[in-house]
């Protein structure tokens, strides 16, 4: 049995300025690993990528890993990145093959397709037509028919912050070896409903996807291969962004369509509950002095979640630093702004050095209509760092991450992480390998919305979400959608 395994992985924002080429996709490299280098690196990971390698051995199958291809979110793909990257599946493919498992987003937009993952099937299906298809898909996926059509299991995840990204290439693989060794005859079905759910409002330990992905397991429990409610990524403007659901059943559509229909129905019903509300930056801030002031250990977690990588934001929007370094809070720890001409600069000038520089603001933002705006700071240099760690769990446990030449630059008040590439801070080690003890501070500023919570959250004293500025923006009013699906809620109030 041979199997053919590839990584292809972006979550697009559509309204990002960040340029999505090969090379992001390379985590540092010149390009993305292929073969016994991408299993070596991905194999023993807590990554979907890692579940489909385990399984397929586990089968006795031979493994053919066509590509390990991953990239932080950001603007839209480059036609030639995505020709390279399905290019080399698409070769695997043809040598032959018994089953193909994917790890993918399922958010990708190019500069030429709305939905970068159907092109990639449209691809596949046309080399190996009933080739079984296994696919393991993030929980943003913004769903169409040809990844539907074009495959045969998908299996989306069941949490966010993505806890389950294993699990997840287990549901999606252990289907299609059945259905090899005749034990299973995977029934899909799909749908969707006219919702954009804001991302600040998806989180799995929060309702209502809480008690939606609740009823993902218990129909697994009760005879399911899979389930899933997508809750799809908004900042995409494509026709089929927002929420959508796949079941998938051994041999059973009619039960397939009945259980995707009461999830979709369940979502349907709190799409008021999916609404984010934002709160007022100044009074944010007043909010969070009054909690840091009250009995407790650990910091107060200030969340800059307009401006978050891992949603395709540039990283280096200042609206809430400056806020943090005007007002004058004590302690602060910021994590992170990406400013590779800035970690230079300070690597120049070594540790103990101190500098006056303009930070961040380097990128303008067009897609909402703002220009990047740099804020001088004075400081000394702290740390340097070759950015260089090792997750430790839960999310992308044992994953290597390359954030690149960085630095801590310490105001007096504010010691501030400076980044080379965009890196999201879910994961203790990205703060520990710069010398950051989150415990150890009274504030812990944030680029993040919900993925933070995964290895940062039991830190917190607080939580407050501070409104800056971004092309992860809440406030949907400054997104001009032109070309998702109307009406849609809440955009429209049906």
């Amino acid at each position: 049995m041979k199997i053919v395994i590839a990584q292809m992985k972006h979550e697009t924002n559509t309204f990002s300025p960040v340029p999505t080429r090969l090379e992001r996709f390379a985590g540092g490299r010149e390009r993305p690993l292929e073969g016994r280098d991408a299993i070596d690196a991905l194999g023993g990971t807590g990554s979907a990528s890692a579940a489909l390698i385990e399984t397929a051995l586990a089968a006795g199958a031979l493994i053919d890993f066509a590509i390990a291809a991953s990239a932080p979110p950001s603007g839209p793909v480059e036609d030639d990145a995505f020709d390279f990257m399905c290019g080399r599946i698409c070769d695997a493919v043809r040598k032959g093959c018994d089953a193909i498992l994917l790890d993918l987003h399922g958010a990708m937009v190019t500069r030429s397709y709305d939905d970068g993952e159907g092109e990639l099937l449209r691809r596949i299906r046309a080399i190996a037509p009933t080739v079984p298809i296994g696919i393991a898909l993030d929980m943003h996926t913004n769903l169409y028919p040809a990844m539907v059509d074009q495959s045969t299991v998908i299996a989306g995840y069941q949490t966010y912050p993505h806890v389950d990204m294993f699990e997840t290439g287990l549901r999606a693989a252990r289907p299609v070896i059945a259905l090899l060794q005749k034990k299973a005859r995977p029934a899909m079905a799909w749908g969707n409903r006219p919702m954009l759910p804001h991302v600040m409002r998806q989180g799995s330990d929060d309702s209502p996807n809480r008690e939606i992905q609740a009823r993902c397991k218990a129909m697994e429990q009760q005879g399911a291969l899979s389930a899933t409610v997508f809750v799809g990524f908004p900042h995409a403007d494509i026709v089929n962004a927002g929420l959508s659901a796949v079941v998938v059943t051994d041999n059973d559509p009619q039960l397939a369509r009945r259980y995707c229909e009461e999830l979709l129905d369940m979502a349907w019903a709190q799409r008021e509950a999916f609404v984010y509300h934002v709160e007022p930056l100044a009074q944010s801030f007043q909010r969070a002095e009054s909690l840091a002031s009250q009995p407790g250990q650990g910091p107060v977690v200030l969340l800059d979640h307009y401006d978050n990588c891992a949603s395709g934001g540039t990283m280096d929007t200042m609206t809430v630093l400056e806020g943090i370094l005007k007002a004058g809070l004590p302690n602060v720890a910021a994590f992170a702004v990406f400013d590779p001409e800035a970690a230079r600069q300070m690597a120049a000038a070594g540790i103990g050095s101190e500098l006056t520089l303009p930070l961040g603001g380097r990128l303008d933002m067009p897609g909402i209509a703002r220009t990047g705006s740099p804020l001088v700071v004075t400081g000394k240099v702290r740390r340097l760092f070759d950015g260089h760690f090792v997750n430790e769990g839960p999310m992308g446990r044992g994953e290597r991450v390359n954030m690149g030449l960085s630095a801590v630059f310490d105001t007096g008040n504010v010691e501030i992480a400076v980044i080379s590439r965009h890196v999201e801070p879910h994961d203790i080690a990205s703060l520990r390998s710069l010398g950051i003890e989150p415990d150890k501070k009274r504030f812990l500023m944030l680029k993040s919305r919900v993925h933070w919570r995964a290895g940062l959250r039991r830190y917190a004293k607080a939580i407050v979400e501070c409104a800056g500025t971004g092309v992860c923006t809440s406030d949907y009013s400054v997104l001009d959608f032109r070309r998702v699906r109307r009406p849609i809620y809440p955009l429209d109030r049906i």
